[in-house]
């Protein structure tokens, strides 16, 4: 009997989880396509960025599939073709399938606004993560002083986590170089009235009381209007700043629009029960219109439940339907801190921090093998730097 065909596109969360559950089963021929060599791990691209090890944040594909029959293609797809049952990418080849599996993420949104997209940094990628700490490492090595604002702009979990973690990195570097003791200016916009406005108010409340207690300024209901090199325009006000770092708009990624699949009001793809959208096609993660869309466990327990129902599929069962659960918020705040929001269970502090550490180890376990997440998840502890007196012991 021939294999079934799953095409599943989309190296992050949903599908690295997708390919691990399926390559366990002979009766499936699974091909992952992806634009990239590696898997990120988002929630520590805060950390890369500010001293961090390079690998807390990224593993190869290489190594995740290793001994596993998973055929690995790096490409950008492009078009679908529904009828012929392909996918196309960028360059011009395509692949086929019987089953399509598609978890791309979403895209930057700069919603219009003019010079963010020139002028501000971000931390998406790794190259973007890495990006911004030459520029903070370098900028102040060489002007020996901070810039006069470092201003991170959308205050949800990645500009709190970069909040937190930007002043003692910018401190590290001067203490490295020898530099004057200058204190850093981090300032953190929001455009809601408060931060984290989904989450309880109590979370805002102790999370602004913190982020304070570190030096960080608020700008809570600020609207950013526009950049240049060297300023930034906050609710009419010109803000010096060559550091401007753009953590706040996402949209859905636009292959959807362009292969003209249906699109709730938010933008998101529409699924029915399964998670598919038409016969023989799932989207999952970021792109599905699910309640908990966004978060790297949605996209895991959407990756596992999809490849499951097509087991049960092949199986001869019936396929069962998606039951939404509500997601674990873990947000770092600075060294050994963070909070810890589930249903109506709120922990802060450095309890909180412990279940964010654990939480990395169960994330790092859902896509490789124990000794693999072991390593991975003892990388979120170290530090790497590029510059030789940084590299330096204290």
């Amino acid at each position: 009997m021939a294999k079934e065909k799953v095409l599943i596109v989309g190296g992050g969360f949903g599908g690295v989880k997708a390919a691990l559950e399926l390559a366990e089963d002979k009766r499936f021929d699974v091909t992952l396509l992806t634009d990239h060599t590696e898997f990120r791990y988002y929630p520590t691209l805060y950390h890369t960025a500010t001293g961090g090890k390079r690998a807390s944040s990224s593993v190869p594909f290489k190594v995740i599939f290793e001994r596993l029959p998973v055929e690995f293609v790096k490409g950008v797809a492009q078009s679908l073709d529904r009828k012929a049952k392909t996918i196309t990418t960028k360059d011009g080849k395509s692949y086929a399938f019987d089953t399509l599996i598609i978890g791309i993420g979403v895209v930057t949104n700069y919603f219009g606004i003019p010079g963010l997209q020139e002028y501000s940094y971000g931390i998406k990628t790794n190259i973007d993560a890495l990006k911004l700490k030459k520029h903070l490492h370098d900028s102040l090595v060489k002007t020996g002083k901070p810039d006069e604002n470092y201003l991170i702009v959308g205050a949800g979990p990645t500009g709190i986590e970069l909040a937190g973690a930007l002043g003692p990195y910018l401190h590290k570097v001067m203490k490295k170089h020898g530099l004057p003791e200058h204190r850093a200016k981090i300032g953190l916009i929001e455009a809601a009235p408060r931060l984290l406005p989904r989450m309880p108010k109590i979370v805002s409340s102790r999370l602004k009381r913190h982020l304070k207690k570190l030096g960080v300024h608020l700008y809570i209901g600020k609207v950013v209007q526009g950049e240049t090199p060297e300023t930034l325009t906050v609710s009419g006000q010109p803000m010096k700043s060559k550091t401007v770092i753009w953590t706040a708009g996402v949209t859905n990624h636009p292959f959807f629009a362009e292969n003209n699949f249906v699109l709730m009001p938010r933008g998101k793809v529409a699924i029915d029960v399964y998670l598919q959208t038409e016969d023989n096609i799932f989207v999952i993660g970021d792109n599905a219109n699910t309640p908990y869309s966004g978060l790297a466990q949605t996209a895991i327990r959407d990756g596992a439940f999809v490849a499951k129902n097509l087991i049960r599929r092949k199986d001869g069962k019936l396929m069962k339907s998606y039951k939404p659960t509500v997601p674990i918020s873990v947000i770092p705040a600075g060294k050994k801190w963070a909070v810890v929001v589930w249903k109506k269970i709120v922990v802060f502090g450095f309890l909180g921090w412990m279940l964010r550490s654990a939480a990395d180890f169960v994330a790092f376990k859902d896509i490789e093998a124990w000794p693999q997440a072991t390593q991975q998840w003892v990388h979120d502890f170290g530090e790497e730097e590029d510059c030789a007196i940084c590299q330096r012991p204290w």
